[in-house]
């Protein structure tokens, strides 16, 4: 009998003996998982659910300890965070409202037919569900549009990293030849042409602007740089919080009462912290560690698709196929999946990760190839049974978040039409 088949085969433990097993390897104070789990990577522990429920009816810091890889220093997962705003952008009603509005504005755009929304659509998880996105003149993108979600808890963004802020991210994608393609200056006249939107952006940044004995801005009060601090500000008010996961966290630390998930989604939770490795790269309250990581799904043996991902931005050969991890938070309802798109369910997903991603090693005239891409040495095949795999997908769609209709807001009028 294998080891493995060993460990499947024991009686349930009880919470105490779990806790003695996997506690030795859990820092409770700073809720990193030590590095020497992968040296002495315990077999999966057979629980009944009984003994599942007692374990995780508390905080997150009291859960069984979650397992990751040596040298990956993981976050529990929790509630989100109250989101920053930097120092140099910081938020006001009146700077998210007018960031409001540009955001759904499709003057933005040289076409005046491309807002920030076409792509990052409320009724659609701030996604646009497409596998890829169109750009301007319905030009197909290489990418598939991520959620606008949550984004403000983050200093890497795009699936390449190659933006350090979302003031950044707006200003890239406005001047981006295949998405908005528009050209600064012009943007920021068309923009401060429009007498509502100059007052608005006189409202959001007059402590930063000097005036006249006319109480009128010496200086143009509509700059580039302003629309981008604007659309930020707005963007990091779309925040998680409100799904079920986050009321079973709640509820559970709270009172201890973990009936707010079924079985099966409780087991998804115990597999994603332990079994299926899942918190190696998708760890901490938003569910990633915002790093770009080489995960097999690159296409290199399909040169038509292959998509260099992070190496175009760093030219570092490690960078080779690697892409930005993307949060889990209201994944089930902002496919399709990966950066390509090319996933359409989650069931998909996360049997391609329970195989190990295999595709994306190399076989053949590849294995001698200096730029094939090296896989992450995160990525194991799991030997997951396909009852569990459903299980970490129940778990992960208790990550979504109510529906709530947004009313795109009302736009100043004026200055339609092709340039």
């Amino acid at each position: 009998m294998s080891s493995d088949q060993l460990w499947r085969t024991l009686p349930a433990v009880t919470l105490a003996a779990l806790l003695a097993v996997l506690g030795s390897r859990f820092d409770f104070a700073s809720g990193i998982a030590r590095a020497e789990i992968a040296e002495d990577r315990p077999a999966p522990l057979t629980l009944g659910i009984d003994e599942l429920r007692a374990a995780y009816a508390g905080p997150p810091e009291t859960w069984p300890a979650f397992v990751v890889d040596a040298g990956v220093e993981a976050v529990e997962l929790g509630l989100v965070p109250q989101v920053e705003h930097p120092a140099d952008n910081p938020y006001s009603e009146d700077k998210a409202e007018l960031g409001e509005q540009l955001f759904f504005d499709p003057r933005l755009s040289r076409s005046n037919q491309m807002s920030c929304a076409s792509c990052h659509d409320p009724d659609l998880g701030w996604a646009d569900g497409r596998t890829v996105s169109f750009g301007t003149d319905r030009l197909e993108l290489a990418r598939n549009a991520p959620t606008a979600l949550g984004s403000g808890h983050f200093d890497r963004l795009f699936w390449d990293g190659r933006a350090d802020s979302l003031e950044d991210l707006t200003l890239k994608v406005i001047a981006n030849a295949d998405e908005m393609h528009g050209v600064g200056k012009q943007v920021a006249a068309k923009i401060g042409a429009i007498p509502e939107y100059r007052q608005a952006f006189i409202d959001a940044f007059e402590d930063e602007m000097a005036f006249d004995d006319n109480d009128e801005p010496v200086a143009e009060p509509v700059t580039l740089e302003r629309i981008g601090q604007a659309v930020a500000t707005f963007v990091r008010t779309i925040e998680p919080g409100r799904s079920r996961f986050d009321r079973f966290v709640r509820r559970a630390g709270a009172t201890g009462d973990t009936s707010s998930f079924t079985d099966d989604e409780l087991w998804g939770l115990h597999l994603y912290r332990t079994e299926a490795n899942c918190m190696n790269c998708h760890h901490g309250p938003m569910m990633t560690d915002g790093q770009t990581h080489v995960t097999g799904l690159h296409l290199y043996t399909r040169r038509d698709d292959y998509d260099p991902g992070a190496f175009a931005v760093t030219g570092n050969d490690e960078d080779r196929g690697a892409y930005k991890t993307p949060h889990l938070r209201h994944i089930a309802r902002t496919g399709p999946y990966m950066h390509h798109g090319l996933f359409e369910s989650l069931e998909v997903a996360v049997r391609a990760y329970n195989g190990g991603n295999r595709v994306g090693r190399p076989r053949g005239k590849y294995l001698d190839d200096p730029a094939f891409p090296v896989m992450s040495p995160l990525i194991h095949e799991l030997d997951l049974s396909e009852a569990q795999v459903q299980q970490i997908v129940s778990f992960l769609r208790t990550l979504s978040e109510p529906h709530r209709r947004v009313e795109p807001p009302d736009l100043p009028p004026g200055l339609y039409g092709r340039e």
